[in-house]
């Protein structure tokens, strides 16, 4: 039994070595593909992807029980009401404002789908970035929506400070698409598609190629091998036609 265990071992290296020296034997196709993959990914990507642009502006709110003086219950209530500044931001009363402000041709859906609003831990500054086609106009929509937000927070919880830590931005970089990262994607897409092809092709054909093969699969011994070229080939129909010639005389 144990000598069959090691038998059966022997032949799954035996099997993988085989499976590398084919793939090591077709490295140039495999390199070939991953390169025109990759550059069909970059193609695509400039050509029919369409480049978006982040802005983002900052805000602070902070809630203040007396207008002289900032207690630490006034830095916790604060800070425990950060997430309901991002709702109240995230609001239709505020989207609709500003859809109506800029006279963007967008539903209270497609502006949120634009919009993200973070916060930084354990902190009360606010961060409003809008994605765009177009950088100028993602920079507007980020300020009008801080703007709007603001006087929607202070009217809602009744408290004074919101004030502008940042401004939007006017990028001058795209924040997506990645080209270099979806070239990267395409390279490696290519080259395991290559490498699956070339196993499968490899595995499924189950033809009797060498001398090794017959002794292998077949556990037959070769006595000997007779070698025919495509010459030898030709010149063998010559000379059978030319017997069937001489016999028609």
């Amino acid at each position: 039994m144990e000598q069959q265990n090691l038998q059966d071992n022997t032949d799954i290296e035996i099997d993988v070595l085989e499976l590398f020296h084919v793939l090591l034997n077709k490295f140039w196709i495999i390199l070939l593909a991953g390169i025109i993959a990759g550059l069909a990914f970059i193609g695509g990507t400039i050509l029919f992807i369409t480049p978006q642009y982040e802005s983002t502006t900052k805000m602070y709110v902070l809630s203040k029980q007396d207008n002289n003086t900032l207690t630490q219950q006034d830095m916790q209530t604060s800070l425990s009401l950060t997430k309901d500044y991002a709702e109240l931001i995230k609001s239709r009363t505020v989207t609709e404002g500003v859809i109506a402000q800029l006279n963007l041709d967008l539903t209270h859906e497609e502006l949120l789908k634009k919009m993200a609003v973070d916060s930084a831990t354990d902190t009360r500054i606010l961060s409003i970035t809008v994605t765009d086609a177009d950088p100028y106009e993602a920079c507007k929509i980020a300020n009008a929506i801080r703007d709007v937000a603001a006087n929607h927070i202070k009217n809602v919880m009744d408290i004074d400070a919101v004030n502008v830590v940042e401004t939007a931005n006017i990028p001058d970089q795209q924040s997506s698409p990645s080209i270099s990262k979806n070239g990267i994607i395409g390279v490696l897409l290519g080259v395991l598609l290559s490498v699956a092809i070339i196993l499968i092709a490899y595995i499924s054909n189950d033809t009797v190629k060498t001398q090794e093969d017959v002794e292998k699969y077949l556990g037959l011994s070769v006595l000997g091998t007779i070698p025919l070229t495509e010459t030898d080939r030709k010149k063998k129909k010559k000379k059978q036609k030319q017997k069937k010639a001489r016999g028609r005389r």
